[in-house]
C-alpha cells in the first residue's frame, strides 16, 4: 500500500487514541470511574508507538497484497480494541450512579473483553518491521503486563456469582459446548462475546476461574442444538465453593479481610470504602443515605466469622491472620491476640483529637512498625494506615514525621503497598517531600520507591509531581536524602514515561553537578540514573547540550571500576546513530581510554568500550 495510506492509518489509530482519551474526560464519573480511568491511562501510554509507526519511513505500513486494498489483521485488531474502548467509556459514564449488582458484573465483564482485546492487539504487531525502539517497546511491554493483570482481576470479580451468559458463537461452531454451572443454577448461552474468542481460548480461560466448574458436554445438545442440562448431570460435580453474601463487600465484590461499618450501619471492606470517602463522596454507597459521621468501625464479629469460614474452606488469607493468631512461615502459629488489643488501642488514639496523644500514638506506632513483619501485619490489619495517611498533612511537624516513617515501615511488607495506594497516600507524600522537614522529607523519598516497587504503582507516582520534588530534594538535599531521592528516581525512570518528566525537572544539572562534585559521594548513583536515561532521545541531546561527554570520558580515565562500566555504557548509548557525538568522542581522545577499559574494565564494561571503538573505527572509514 501507497506510503500516504502508511500515514493515514497509522494517524488514524492515533486519532482513536486521543478520542478514547476525549472520551473518558468529557464523561461524568460514574460507577465505573476507576475502570475507566485505568483503561484510558493505558490506552495513552501508546501514543509513541502510533507515532514511530506512522514516522516509520521503511517498508510499508500495511499489506496491499489483495486486491480490496485491506489491512493486515493487527491493525483491524487495534481498530476494533479502541473503538470497543471508546464505546465502553462512554456508555459505562451513561450508567445509573446506583446499579444492581448483577448490572455492575455485566459492564465488568464487559470491561474484561475490551481489555483482553487490547492485550490481544498489541501482542499482534510486527514491532520489527517497524524499527520500534527498545524504550517504546519496553513501554508497550509494560501496558500489556497491566492489561493481562487487570484481565485476571476482571476474571475473579465477574465470575464470583454471576451466570455466564457470554458464550460466542465461535464456541458454538467448533462443537465444543461448554457447561457452566454457578450456585446450582442453570447457566444461558448468548453470542455477546467477540467473535475472535476462540473456543480453546475461552475453555481454557474459564477452567482457570476457581468459582466456576466447566465441563465439555457434548453429548448434552439436543436436536434442535439447545444445551439442555438435567438435574442429574448438575450433581455429579462437587459444588464450587460459593462465598456468603454477607462475607462480600458491596464495592468491590470481593471477600471482606478487614470490614468496617459506616454511619449507616452497612459494612464494607475498609480499603474501598476509605476510598470512596477520600473521593469526597459522603453518601453511603449500597443505601445512597448521607452519612451523619465519616467514622469507620471495625466490624471484629464479621471479620471472626469471615475467619472461621476461611478456615473450613480451606482458604488461606493473606495476613495468615486467624482468630488472634497469626501464622508463622514454618506453618505454626502464635498467639498475638494481646499485641492486636495493643495496637488497636494505639489505632484510635491515632484518630484521637488530642495533638500530644497522636503525636504519642504515632511515636509507638513508628517504633512498632520497624520490629517486626508480624507487627507491620497487625498494624494495617487494625486500619491504621487511612489514618496515618490523614496525618501526614498535620501541622505538628513531629506527627507528620512519624507518620511517614511509620507508612515506609508498613511498605516493606509487600501486601501494604497496595494498602497505602489504595488510601490516596502518594500525594500526601509528596506534599511532606516537598515541605516536611529534613528528616520526613528523606523518608517520604524512600517510601515513593518502596511503593514504586510496583511497576502499576510507577506510573500513578510519577504523575503525582513526586519527579519534581525529588529532583529537588537531590539538589538541596542531606547527604542521606539525596541518597533517597536517587533510588526513588533511578526506579521511576525505568518506566519510560517518567523519563521526560524527569528531565523538564532538570534531574539531567542536577546529575552533572554529582559527577562534578569534588567529595565524589554520590559519581555512582549519578552514572546509574543516567544509564537509565541514556537511551530516551530527548535524555540523549539534553545529556549532550550540557556538557556530559566530557566528564565522561574524565571518569574512563580515572572513576572507579563500576564508575568505568556507567560511563562508557551511557556513552555507547549516546553515540548509537549520533556521528556528531561520536566525532565528539574522538576529538576528545577517548580511544586511549577506551583500549584500556577492553583489557582492563569489568565484562560489561568490555562488552561496551569495544563496541563503541567499532564504532569510531567505522567513522573513521566513512
Amino acid at each position: 500500500m501507497a506510503g500516504a495510506d502508511h500515514h493515514h492509518r497509522a494517524s488514524e489509530l492515533l486519532q482513536l487514541v486521543h478520542d478514547v482519551v476525549g472520551a473518558d474526560k468529557s464523561s461524568a464519573a460514574g460507577v465505573f470511574r476507576k475502570e475507566c480511568t485505568d483503561l484510558v491511562r493505558r490506552i495513552a501510554l501508546l501514543t509513541h508507538l502510533f507515532e514511530e509507526i506512522r514516522d516509520f519511513k521503511g517498508r510499508e505500513f500495511l499489506n496491499a497484497s489483495t486486491s480490496s486494498g485491506s489491512s493486515e489483521p493487527w491493525v483491524s485488531d487495534l481498530v476494533t480494541a479502541l473503538l470497543a474502548a471508546k464505546r465502553l467509556v462512554v456508555n459505562s459514564s451513561c450508567a445509573a450512579p446506583v446499579l444492581a449488582e448483577e448490572a455492575k458484573k455485566k459492564i465488568s465483564f464487559h470491561f474484561q473483553c475490551a481489555t483482553w482485546k487490547l492485550e490481544k492487539a498489541l501482542g499482534g504487531i510486527p514491532y520489527d518491521q517497524f524499527e520500534i525502539s527498545e524504550e517504546v517497546e519496553e513501554q508497550v511491554a509494560l501496558v500489556r503486563s497491566q492489561l493481562r493483570r487487570a484481565i485476571e482481576r476482571y476474571g475473579s470479580l465477574v465470575t464470583r456469582k454471576m451466570s455466564f451468559h457470554c458464550l460466542p458463537q465461535s464456541l458454538v461452531e467448533s462443537g465444543k459446548w461448554v457447561h457452566v454451572v454457578e450456585d446450582n443454577s442453570s447457566s444461558k448461552m448468548t453470542n455477546s462475546l467477540p467473535k475472535s474468542f476462540s473456543a480453546d481460548d475461552l475453555v481454557h480461560k474459564l477452567q482457570r476461574m476457581s468459582n466456576f466448574r466447566v465441563a465439555e458436554l457434548p453429548s448434552l445438545c439436543s436436536t434442535n442444538g439447545t444445551h439442555v442440562v438435567g438435574d442429574e448431570d448438575m450433581n455429579k460435580k462437587p459444588d464450587a465453593t460459593v462465598i456468603p453474601a454477607d462475607f462480600i463487600c458491596p464495592i468491590s465484590l470481593e471477600l471482606m479481610r478487614d470490614p468496617v461499618i459506616v454511619a449507616t450501619g452497612q459494612t464494607y471492606e475498609r480499603s474501598y470504602i476509605q476510598r470512596w470517602i477520600d473521593c469526597g463522596n459522603t453518601t453511603c454507597p449500597k443505601t445512597q443515605q448521607k452519612l451523619q459521621n465519616l467514622t469507620l468501625t471495625p466490624n471484629y464479629v464479621l471479620r471472626s466469622l469471615v475467619a472461621q469460614w476461611c478456615i473450613d474452606n480451606n482458604i488461606e488469607q493473606p495476613t495468615g491472620l486467624t482468630n488472634g493468631k497469626l501464622k508463622k512461615s514454618d506453618g505454626s502459629f502464635r498467639d498475638i491476640s494481646g499485641d492486636i488489643a495493643t495496637i488497636r488501642a494505639l489505632v484510635s488514639k491515632l484518630a484521637g483529637r488530642s495533638i500530644e496523644e497522636r503525636r504519642a500514638a504515632a511515636s509507638e506506632i513508628r517504633s512498632l512498625s520497624k520490629r517486626s513483619t508480624d507487627n507491620r501485619i497487625l498494624i494495617a490489619e487494625a486500619g491504621a494506615i487511612p489514618v496515618l495517611v490523614n496525618l501526614l498533612t498535620v501541622d505538628d511537624g513531629l506527627t507528620q514525621e512519624n507518620a511517614v516513617t511509620s507508612i515506609l515501615n508498613l511498605s516493606i511488607y509487600e501486601n501494604n503497598k497496595g494498602l497505602i495506594m489504595l488510601a490516596g497516600a502518594v500525594p500526601s507524600i509528596v506534599q511532606v517531600l516537598r515541605s516536611g522537614s529534613m528528616e520526613a522529607r528523606e523518608n517520604a523519598a524512600a517510601t515513593i520507591f518502596s511503593l514504586s516497587l510496583a511497576d502499576e504503582n510507577k506510573i500513578i507516582i510519577g504523575a503525582s509531581g513526586a519527579i519534581q520534588a525529588l529532583v529537588e530534594l537531590l539538589q538541596n538535599g542531606s547527604t542521606r536524602g539525596k541518597k533517597d531521592a536517587a533510588t526513588a528516581l533511578f526506579n521511576l525512570c525505568i518506566y519510560q514515561g517518567n523519563k521526560g518528566r524527569a528531565l523538564r525537572a532538570g534531574i539531567i544539572t542536577a546529575l552533572l553537578k554529582m559527577l562534578t562534585d569534588s567529595s565524589n559521594c554520590m559519581v555512582d548513583e549519578a552514572l546509574t540514573i543516567m544509564s537509565v536515561l541514556a537511551n530516551h532521545q530527548e535524555a540523549k541531546v539534553t545529556i549532550v547540550k550540557a556538557g556530559t561527554i566530557p566528564v565522561l570520558i574524565d571518569l574512563l580515565r580515572t572513576g572507579l571500576p563500576r564508575n568505568k562500566e556507567n560511563a562508557s555504557a551511557i556513552l555507547l548509548a549516546l553515540c548509537k546513530r549520533e556521528t556528531e557525538n561520536l566525532a565528539c568522542l574522538s576529538r576528545l581522545g577517548a580511544v586511549i581510554p577506551l583500549t584500556e577499559l577492553t583489557k582492563s574494565g569489568t565484562e560489561r564494561a568490555k562488552r561496551k568500550a569495544s563496541s563503541l571503538l567499532e564504532h569510531l573505527r567505522k567513522l573513521q572509514h566513512v
